[in-house]
C-alpha cells in the first residue's frame, strides 16, 4: 500500500564524545523514508525542501532505496535546514548549539498529484498548521495518519495541535512530551488521554517511546510494553525517534492492515531499525541493512522477553 511521508531534511552537525560529523544527512523525513523503505510498500513518496546545496549522494540514495521524491521541493540559491547538537557522554542529554532553518522556513508542503490518496500517512515534526494543510489536500483519508510533534508545538502553539490531533488517529511521542501535553507524571495516564484527544476512529493508537527504556503502545483498549534492544555501544542517537516511526509505518504499510497484533509487531520492528540507527552515525545505519539482519535482531528482541510461568509449582511452593 501507498505511504507519504512528509517532514524535515536536513544536513546537520553532529558532535559527540568519540567523534564530530559535519554535513550529516538528516531530518525527520529522511529517517522516517529511508527506514520505512526496508518493507517495500507499494508506493512510497517525501514531501519536503531542500536547498540546491543538498547532496548528489542523498538523491542517490533515496533512488536506490525506491523512495520517490517528486515531492521535494528544491529552492535554487538556498540552504537545506541544518541542526548543529552536542550530545553529553551518556548520549541521553544533549544541548543545541544552532538551529538553521534555512529554507525550511518557508516552507509550504504541496502534495504531488500522484500522492493525494495515500493508504498511509506520516507527519513529521513540523508546525501543526502545515500538518493539518497536508491533510486537507488529500483527495481522500488515510486508513491511518501517523502523528508526531514535539515540546516547541506543545507549549506554544497547543490549540493548533490539538485541532491536529483530531485530525490523526496515530500519535508518536517521547516520555517527556507525552507528560507535557497530559501533565500528568504516569505515562499509563498520558497515553490513554492522549487516545482521547485522537479522532473518533476505529483505531487510536498512541505510541510513547522510552528511550533507553523501549515504549508503550496504546491500542484502543490495549497496551503493549516492548523493551528497547540492549547495545553495548551507541553512536549517534539522532533520528532513532523517527527511524522508529519508519519501521512502525512501513510494516504496517506493507500488511495493509492495522490490527491490534500487526501494530505490536511494528513496534518491535521499528524497535530493530532504531537500534541500527544509534549503532553509526547520521544515516549509515539503516542505509544498508538485509532484511535476515532485521529478522535476526526481532528474533533476539523476542528472545530477551520470553519467559514461561510455572504456575503449579509455584502455587505448591507457597503452600
Amino acid at each position: 500500500m501507498s505511504l507519504l511521508v512528509v517532514g524535515s531534511l536536513a544536513l546537520d552537525i553532529i558532535e559527540t564524545p568519540f567523534a564530530t560529523l559535519e554535513q550529516a544527512l538528516g531530518g525527520s523525513a529522511t529517517f522516517i523514508s529511508l527506514a520505512a523503505s526496508y518493507f517495500n510498500p507499494t508506493k512510497l513518496g517525501v514531501v519536503g525542501v531542500v536547498g540546491d546545496d543538498f547532496p548528489e549522494r542523498a538523491w542517490d540514495l533515496f533512488r536506490d532505496r525506491a523512495i520517490d521524491t517528486s515531492g521535494i521541493e528544491i529552492v535554487p540559491g538556498g540552504k537545506t535546514f541544518s541542526w548543529h547538537g552536542r550530545y553529553h557522554y551518556d548520549m541521553n542529554t544533549r544541548d543545541t548549539i544552532a538551529t538553521n532553518l534555512n529554507v525550511f522556513a518557508d516552507f509550504k508542503p504541496r502534495v504531488p498529484k500522484h500522492f493525494k490518496s495515500p493508504d498511509f500517512l506520516v507527519l513529521g515534526n513540523i508546525q501543526p498548521d502545515l500538518q493539518r494543510e497536508v491533510i486537507e489536500q488529500l483527495e481522500k483519508r488515510p486508513r491511518l495518519i501517523v502523528l508526531d510533534t514535539m515540546n516547541f508545538w506543545i507549549t506554544g502553539f497547543r490549540d493548533s495541535l490539538e485541532q491536529t490531533l483530531k485530525l490523526s488517529n496515530a500519535l508518536i511521542v517521547n516520555d517527556s512530551e507525552a507528560r507535557l501535553l497530559i501533565e500528568h507524571p504516569s505515562l499509563i495516564v498520558a497515553g490513554r488521554r492522549l487516545q482521547e484527544m485522537l479522532a473518533d476512529d476505529e483505531q487510536r493508537i498512541v505510541i510513547i517511546k522510552k528511550g533507553e527504556h523501549g515504549a508503550l503502545l496504546f491500542y484502543n483498549e490495549h497496551i503493549f510494553s516492548a523493551p528497547a534492544f540492549p547495545l553495548e555501544e551507541i553512536f549517534d542517537p539522532t533520528g532513532a525517534g523517527d527511524t522508529f516511526m519508519g519501521g512502525f509505518i512501513g510494516y504496517l504499510a506493507r500488511r495493509g492492515a492495522v490490527s491490534y497484533e500487526d501494530a505490536k509487531r511494528a513496534v518491535i520492528y521499528g524497535t530493530v531499525l532504531a537500534s541500527y540507527c544509534c549503532a553509526k552515525f547520521s544515516t549509515e545505519g539503516i542505509e544498508d541493512l538485509s532484511m535476515e539482519q532485521l529478522l535476526e535482531r526481532s528474533q533476539a528482541l523476542r528472545a530477551l522477553c520470553s519467559f514461561e510461568l510455572e504456575e503449579g509449582e509455584l502455587l505448591e511452593t507457597l503452600r
